[in-house]
């Protein structure tokens, strides 16, 4: 029998976890947080210690257990319970009307209710419940997609790090609004606009492409085979349909959406129910202009038939329901022209030309500038100065130019727009990578991009200078203090104590975290640095083969190719880098600063010179990072995916995917000790 001491720790974890609960659904499903994120983290962080004490107390729906496990290799697909179809649409109010009548017609009523929800512009998901060895509540067991509406992917590790997703229903809750501990919920997965901009904000500070708008980005994240990336996107899961044994429980969809809200999901509460067409039609035409105003994307509106015996006798064509209907909104366009074009240095020295635009009025914004992306955009569309263009506001956050009209009433202009040799802000060495659309200033210390440049610089997996947050980079950049990451190490206490909010103690603990960065290694400076293309694993390797950050800057293209996992484009990258004057005199700033310029070189075998290898599945004496460090320490490459190119797939316990393309491809499968063989340790 368990002991009072074990009873009294079972009773915490419970309450922890109840804690939690409350406070994640006033967080991420109600929008209305009654804990700050500290207190909040300190109870997530009591509830994880007590977890870890006692193992045995760990439950699938705690949660800890949102995010773990390690990345999967593919989703398996997954057949759904009754078809999940798109929608039919309507553009117009005489599309829309014309619905209705089939629906009276096929019905043989004109009494028809209906509801109309925002249609949210996400990736429709199916999540389903069950109870856990006969218990009363239901718990979260897979999340699917759905896929061709017959047969979806199981992306269960993805949704449930998806905070408004409930991992678990009390058996109270489901008693009271009279369903079973085995349900469907069906609904959006959405990211909200906020943490899109953030999102494609950080993107651009490493170097990669932006997501388009916030379906892709969201269909992305779901999509990933590491749960801990989804968790990172801070996506919503609003619930829209529920079923049990794929069928409709209750009598109205009304109901539905009530009985989902009182579960604890997140139901979009701007629904409303329409006695008839005419107040259907209000409804879309209030929420046009006002979905400027929401903070995440929809693209129209959902009519459903609300009484669900109705919609069981109206059926479904081959492809959509005749029981519903999506109204989508016109693209929010306007024409314009086109003034002047110029060109913005973003926070990665990305060149970006912007058409400045007589002013126009789309969705209720007056807009005055517009994307044209990059230089092949331009090409592609045939635009100049001087010519009328249209312009749309759609998913897109930033308005984008998408066509030029040629007709009598809109002129063309004839001033070419030509991408600047130097950057317009700091004059410094502009370049396109072979292979890329984007022209980039490959100047470290632009002014454009200091203040990234020094938080990069900063960050706990390069300089670990704590302390050194946004708000601080922000003083010392405004006030002129530093003007490249090198003049961090000239900052006094007194050019310190002059900010605001900066006393004595921690002024003195950023200085003493700065001197202390002196000290790490050679991959850590070569990392924040910023070279484009240069992660924490590229400066590694770079650092181990040249030994030096003389050496690194000094070699030819050729020289570069020969690192480990170093590509063309990296190449390029490091090379372009070191060839402008201004970055040069920033390495010598920092080395009077007293940084590490030297490491020790790698050795390296040769027994696996060329060859390339694919690890999957769980090794049986060696982890994987183990295993690939061997490979490389013997002069083998470890890829992430199996191709023509691949010479050996290590394969162990719990083999994926992988090892499926090897025996595919005829790629030759070995074991952890033929791997040993190999390396010469058999």
């Amino acid at each position: 029998m368990p002991t009072a001491t074990a009873k009294g720790v079972q009773r915490q974890v419970e309450e922890l976890r109840d804690k939690i609960r409350y406070h994640e659904h006033r967080y991420y499903v109600l929008d209305d947080p009654e804990l700050s994120d500290a207190d909040f983290d300190r109870l997530m962080q009591q509830l994880k210690k007590l977890e870890a004490e006692h193992p045995g107390l760990v439950t699938p729906d705690s949660p800890t257990q949102r995010v773990g496990g390690k990345p999967r290799e593919g989703f398996v697909k997954v057949p759904h319970s009754s078809p999940m179809l798109s929608l039919d649409n309507a553009y117009s109010e005489e599309e829309l009307r014309a619905w209705e009548r089939r629906v009276h017609e096929l019905s043989g009523r004109t009494d028809v209710e209906y509801v109309c929800e925002l249609k949210l512009d996400g990736l429709s998901m199916a999540l389903r419940y069950a109870p856990e060895d006969g218990g009363r509540e239901a718990r979260f067991a897979q999340g699917v997609t759905r896929g061709d509406g017959s047969v979806g992917e199981d992306v269960t590790a993805n949704v449930r790090a998806v905070r408004s997703v409930p991992l678990a229903v009390p058996g109270a809750t489901l008693k009271a609004k009279g369903l079973p501990a085995s349900f469907e919920a069906r609904g959006e997965i959405i990211m909200p606009t906020r943490s899109f901009e953030r999102m494609n904000q950080e993107r651009e500070q490493q170097g990669l492409s932006k997501f388009a708008n916030p379906r892709n980005a969201a269909a992305g994240a779901v999509r990933v085979l590491d749960p801990s990336i989804t968790a990172q996107r801070r996506l919503d899961f609003y619930a829209y349909f529920l079923l049990v044994n794929g069928r409709a429980r209750f009598a109205r969809h009304s109901e539905s959406l009530e009985a989902l809200h009182a579960a604890g999901f997140k139901v979009n509460r701007n629904w409303r129910v329409a006695a008839d067409i005419e107040e259907v039609w209000r409804y879309i035409r209030e929420w046009e202009p006002k979905r400027e105003k929401l903070d995440y994307e929809i693209d129209g509106v959902v009519i459903k038939v609300n009484d669900t015996r109705l919609q069981g006798e109206l059926g479904f064509t081959g492809k959509a329901p005749r029981w519903a209907i999506a109204y989508k909104y016109a693209a929010r366009a306007g024409i314009t022209q086109v003034e002047d074009i110029q060109v913005q240095v973003g926070r990665t020295g990305k060149l970006t030309p912007v058409a400045w635009l007589k002013p126009v009025s789309i969705g209720g914004t007056t807009v005055t500038r517009a994307t044209l992306h990059n230089e092949d955009e331009i090409e592609r569309l045939g635009v100049k100065i001087g010519d009328w263009v249209t312009v749309e506001r759609g998913g897109d956050v930033i308005p984008k130019v998408v066509k030029v009209e040629e007709d009598k009433a809109h002129p063309r202009g004839d001033k070419r727009f030509r991408f600047p040799a130097h950057c317009p802000v700091c004059g410094g060495l502009v370049v396109r990578a072979e292979g890329e659309a984007d022209h980039r200033c490959v100047n470290a210390n632009c002014p454009a991009k200091l203040r990234e440049t020094i938080l990069h610089f900063a960050s706990r997996g390069v300089m670990n200078i704590d302390g050194l947050g946004e708000a601080l980079v922000n003083q010392l950049t405004d006030r002129g203090l530093v003007k490249n990451v090198a003049d961090l190490y000239a900052l006094t206490k007194d050019d310190l104590l002059n900010l605001e909010r900066m006393g004595d103690k921690s002024a003195q603990n950023v200085l003493d975290e700065i001197a202390a960065s002196r000290k790490l290694p050679l991959e850590r400076v070569i990392y924040g640095m910023g070279i484009r293309f240069v992660g924490e694993r590229t400066a590694e390797f770079l650092a181990e083969h040249f030994g030096s950050l003389d050496a690194l800057m000094q070699a030819p293209v050729e020289e570069l190719l020969e690192v480990n996992e170093v590509g063309p484009r990296i190449a390029a990258s490091i090379h372009e880098y070191f060839r402008e004057p201004r970055n040069r005199e920033l390495v010598e700033k920092l080395r009077r600063a007293g940084l590490t310029f030297t490491g020790k070189k790698r050795q390296r075998g040769t027994q696996l010179q060329g060859k390339i290898f694919v690890l999957t599945g769980t090794l049986a004496n060696h982890t994987r990072d183990a295993a690939k460090r061997m490979i490389e320490d013997a002069g083998g490459r470890v890829a992430s995916s199996v191709s023509k190119k691949t010479d050996y797939v290590v394969a162990g316990a719990d083999a994926g995917s992988k090892l499926d393309k090897a025996r595919e491809l005829g790629v030759k499968v070995i074991g952890e000790r033929e791997m040993l063989e190999l390396i010469g340790q058999g």
